[in-house]
């Protein structure tokens, strides 16, 4: 799996962790809600780095109260036609003003990674090598910063609808 940030790829400094019965004693780890809510409460004030891992369905509402513990939240991607992670996105940026690091996984495409930079993922972890080609041919060049309406975070005014932008700062 590739991992691609800030219009690179990048060594990924995230280790997911499932399934077990204790916690490393330090790192970066990436844990499931089930496993976040049984092993990760004690140690929230360490300088243990935690992530979380969202799957659709699960409710924004229910970690709104952990967000300032966690300092990346994944949302899963089943297939590229399940759109709930969008959603997620729009609700964990917007709503509760996460400014961790939102990474979208699973069945992520090259078309799709300009509507999830809208909606807030500014990471993403890639499986498919089409999409890996792609990027590493830099195709996108650019296209994950320039937009023709408004959306989440930053980005680079194009001369078009200027009354419907929202300022970026």
């Amino acid at each position: 799996m590739a991992f691609f940030k800030d219009g690179r790829f990048a060594p990924d400094p995230w280790r997911r962790v499932d399934a077990i019965e204790e916690l490393p004693a330090e790192g970066y780890v990436i844990l499931s809600l089930d496993t976040w809510r049984r092993l990760a409460w004690p140690k929230q004030r360490t300088n243990m780095a935690f992530g979380l891992l969202l799957e659709p369905g699960q409710r924004v509402e229910a970690i709104a109260d952990d967000l300032p513990y966690l300092g990346l939240i994944a949302i899963q991607f089943p297939k590229f036609t399940d759109g709930r992670g969008y959603s997620i996105a729009r609700q964990i940026r917007e709503r509760y003003n996460f400014t961790g690091e939102l990474r979208a996984t699973g069945d992520v495409l090259f078309d799709q990674l300009q509507f999830m930079a809208r909606c807030g993922f500014d990471a993403f972890e890639i499986s498919d090598p089409v999409t890996i080609r792609l990027l590493e041919e830099d195709r996108h060049s650019g296209a994950l910063r320039h937009f023709y309406q408004p959306g989440h975070g930053p980005e680079e005014r194009v001369g078009t609808s200027p009354w419907r932008r929202r300022p970026t700062s």
